[in-house]
């Protein structure tokens, strides 16, 4: 265990809970990887007090933050600036501190983008389906807008919600790039094309498993590619039904280590190589 001393720089993730968190794994990890003298720690931020726990990070002096459910929009009032990614999106997930408080990014869907890299996941041209309507979705949606995507299906289980969410991205994007689907029209997709399917909502994360938002085995036979934005558990049963059907699948691992080293590389100006990045997955997720 690295020794913490005077001159050591402290960063640290906020949440409600947080007992979950692996991000302490991940960059004391980096941190030792890299030779640098920091050290990361959980902050649980009750309800009501996070402009409290933003000031007294400055105060303290700490170098910068991550900030995990359910604080990524409220945190964005109490920032100094915000990256505009972030501000697209509407969500902010690490703090960098400046001369007159922190400001704020996304590197969620960045990471995300780096992990359908790893994966040897292209999203250019293709028509992607998203499962889901929430704020995950949303960011989701933003960064295939931005990276190159064709159009965007929206399935949720509330239909109001995936229309608003589809008009939302038309309207920023100024163009017609997503559209709603009910869920009770998927066999209006078209036959014979292998889509990229991105489940975007909590159904199977663990401990409720045995769920999926979709469960017909119709509906995954026009899956080419599934990625489950959940970690835990390792294999959904989304992931299951799109093996099934003889898909490939992957679980968001990768996305989740993949921002919290983009958040590494903002606070220190490395550039971590697949080496160290390899390594500390192996480590923290295996």
């Amino acid at each position: 265990m690295k020794d913490i001393g005077g001159k050591t720089d402290i960063y640290g993730v906020i949440g409600n809970p947080i007992g979950h968190t692996k991000s302490p794994a991940i960059h004391n990890l980096l941190a030792l990887k890299t030779g640098l003298d920091l050290a990361y720690v959980p902050f649980h931020v009750e309800e009501g007090r996070i402009e409290k726990a933003i000031e007294g990070a400055f105060a303290l002096g700490i170098k910068g933050l991550n900030v995990t459910v359910p604080y990524k929009q409220d945190v964005i009032p109490l920032l100094d600036g915000i990256d505009p990614l972030a501000e697209k999106i509407g969500a902010v997930n690490t703090l960098v501190r400046t001369d007159r408080g922190y400001r704020g990014f996304n590197t969620d869907m960045p990471g995300l983008l780096r992990a359908f890299e790893h994966d040897g996941v292209s999203i250019k041209g293709e028509d992607i389906i998203i499962l889901g309507a929430g704020g995950v979705a949303r960011a989701v949606v933003m960064l295939l807008e931005e990276n190159g995507a064709q159009s965007v299906t929206i399935i949720n289980r509330n239909s109001d919600r995936a229309e608003e969410l589809a008009g939302d991205v038309n309207r920023i994007s100024g163009r017609n790039f997503a559209r709603p689907l009910p869920i009770g029209n998927i066999g209006f997709l078209p036959e014979g094309k292998k889509h990229i399917v991105i489940q975007a909502t909590s159904v199977g994360m663990s401990p409720d498993t045995d769920k999926a938002v979709i469960e017909d085995p119709a509906f995954y036979e026009k899956v080419g590619t599934g990625y489950d934005l959940i970690f835990n558990p390792a294999e959904t049963k989304f992931m299951k039904l799109c093996k099934n059907a003889g898909a490939k699948s992957f679980n968001g691992a990768r996305m989740l280590l993949y921002q919290g080293i983009i958040a590494y590389e903002y606070w220190t100006g490395l550039e971590i190589g697949d080496d160290i990045s390899d390594e500390v997955f192996e480590k923290v997720f295996d």
